[in-house]
Formats: structure tokens, sequence, C-alpha cells
């Protein structure tokens, strides 16, 4: 068969490899359709310290099962599943208190263990010991339910940040995360969504989709002013920063309305972390700040349910679907922003 392998920062193969055998607590898929997003072209050139090389790279995996393991119960052959991408160990004091975002012993699809950038994969027990293999619901397509891992990962986000019933949300970052972030919000009851990026390229293309409220260009206008118009001077009740970026991070804190939430969804470069917290805006507008760290098994399936219901669409956001031997086209067409989602169909 044919794998995506990390071998090493800038070198990545599309190679063969022999089929892998389950173990008896596994499942084998044949996978049908695996996204990419901004960190695989991360991995791709500049690796990443939980992968030990060679690794068959992918974590936004969807497929049908091909052979389980003796031990296994509830899957059978033909099966349409999807697997989610962080595997919490389950065991942990963190797990036993439902926090497993947070679990300091997780693992990873296409780090620790060989991803869904290939024809067939191995679905390891410890996901599905922690009911992170998710049947796909009738009539969804592949390609939509890999999207539920991203998606899985917003809403882990919103349900931190509390988006819901009237809000005024500000989403920085026009990306695939992005513009999950506006649909979600308004499955959740906000009242209107604002999309911010610094591309007016690719605001363009998010807000063609999505249909904000409003497309703010910040290469083009005041980001704290366009907000304070749009609000009549109050502000977001949520602002979410869907990009890698302080400066939107530092935004944030000024965009937001009294009692406002501030998620910061994007991690910042390891090598530049820090912002500058104007600590009097947070004591006196009563502001809270969350982190937001990948999803649970819970949230994956969550997110499956809400795509497969319509509650929150993804099919249109796939805007490029290539086959396996073209990945490496695909992290480019990611990189080069040319794309909302790419997905690969071995």
């Amino acid at each position: 068969m044919k794998v995506v392998r990390f071998h090493s920062p800038g070198d990545i193969r599309i190679e063969a490899a022999p089929e892998p055998v389950p173990g008896p607590g596994d499942v084998k898929i044949r996978v049908a359709a695996c996204s990419t997003c901004g960190t695989d072209v991360k991995i791709s050139r500049f690796g990443h310290h939980h992968i030990v090389p060679p690794r068959v790279m992918g974590h936004e995996i969807a497929g049908e099962v091909v052979e389980v393991g003796e031990q296994v119960t509830g899957f059978g052959v033909g099966d349409m599943v999807q697997v989610i991408a962080a595997i919490p160990c389950g065991d942990c004091a963190e797990c036993r208190r439902g926090r497993m975002t947070v679990c300091p012993n997780q693992e990873s699809m296409g780090y620790h263990y060989d991803g869904g950038f290939a024809e067939y994969m191995v679905v390891p027990a410890k996901v599905l010991a922690v009911d992170g293999l998710n049947r796909i619901p009738e009539g969804l397509s592949a390609a939509e339910a890999s999207v539920a891992e991203p998606l899985a990962c917003v809403l882990n986000g919103q349900e931190l940040a509390g988006v819901g019933e009237g809000d005024d949300v500000v989403v920085m970052g026009a990306g695939p995360i992005g513009c999950l972030h506006v649909r979600l919000a308004r499955a959740r009851g906000a009242a209107r969504v604002f999309l911010v990026d610094l591309s007016r390229h690719r605001l363009d293309l998010a807000a063609d989709l999505v249909k904000p409220d409003a497309a703010i260009c910040g290469a083009e206008t005041d980001i704290v002013t366009a907000v304070a118009e749009l609000t009549e001077g109050r502000g977001a009740d949520v602002v979410i920063t869907a990009a890698a970026s302080g400066t939107a991070q530092e935004q944030a804190l000024r965009i937001a309305a009294r009692s406002g939430r501030i998620s910061f969804f994007g991690g910042l470069p390891k090598d530049d972390p820090t912002i500058t917290c104007d600590s009097n805006l947070v004591h006196y507008r009563e502001l809270t700040i969350v982190g937001a760290n990948g999803s649970s098994p819970a949230h994956n399936a969550a997110a499956l349910r809400l795509i497969a219901s319509g509650e929150v669409p993804v099919a249109d956001l796939i805007t490029h679907r290539l086959p396996l031997d073209r990945a490496l086209e695909a992290f480019d067409v990611v990189a080069r922003g040319e794309a909302i989602k790419v997905t690969i169909e071995p």
C-alpha cells in the first residue's frame, strides 16, 4: 500500500509499505478520507517532539472497517467510522475528573501511532478503550466525517468560552478553524458573528462560504475600531483567536465587552509564546480568558452528530479533494492559503 511518511523536517515521502496487521484489541480500516490541516504543514517543515520517525502522518480520519481483532466488540467489517486524533489515557487524575482534553498522558494519531495518510491503518486498542471510534451516521460522507475532528476542537473551545444565545462573537482567523467557529457559533444561538483576517483573499474566500455578519480585513482597517462600530461601542461578548497570533490575542482584550469571554484558541509559536496583557482591562471589565486544547472523545461524537444533523454543515468547506499520491501538493495548497479544507482520499 501507499503511505505518506515523515522522515525528518522537509523530508516527507510517498512510499510503499506493507499493510498493517491489527492486534487483538485493534481495528483495521481502509482509509476513505483524511483531511489536512495547518499542523500537518508545520510537521512537514519542522517536525514535532512527539514524532519518532519514520511515521505515517494524518489525524483527521474516516474509513471503512476491514478487520477487527478477536477482543473487539461493537464493530464489524463494513462499518464506516471516524477516529479521534487525541487519545487520553482514561486513567489519570484529570481523565477521572472528566478533563480528558488536558490528560498529561495523551497520545495522538499521526504522532505516536501511524495516521491516516495511508490506504490502510490500524486504530489502536487505546482508542477503543476511551470510546474514540465513532460509527458514521447513514448518509454522511467519509470526507464530511473527517471534519468532525477539527469541529470537535472548535466545540471544546466554544463550550469553554460559553458561546450561546444572543452573543456577539468575533472570530479572528479565516482559515478552516475560523470557518467552523463561525458556523458553530450560529448553531449555538449567537446573535451576530464577525470574521477577521489580515489577508483579503483568505477573508473573502471564507466569508463567501460561511456568510458572517461582517468581514473585517485587518490589513485595511483598525480591528478594534471596526468591532466597536459594529457593536455600538460595546464590544464583543466572545472573542475567539483562531490564529497563531500574539497580536490577535492582545487585540482580543481590547475588543471584548464588559464581562466578555476570550478564547485563546490558537497556540503561539514555541519560540515566541508571550504577549503583553493589559491586566487592568481584565480587572475592571471582569474579562474571562480561557485556553482550548484539542478535544475529548465525547466532543468527537458530538461533532459528528452536529455535522450529520446539518446544524454545522461542512461539505462546502471541503474545497479540494486530492488522491494520496498528491498529498505533498495538498500541503502546499494549505500553506499558501488557497483552500479552506483539503481532503486526501486514498
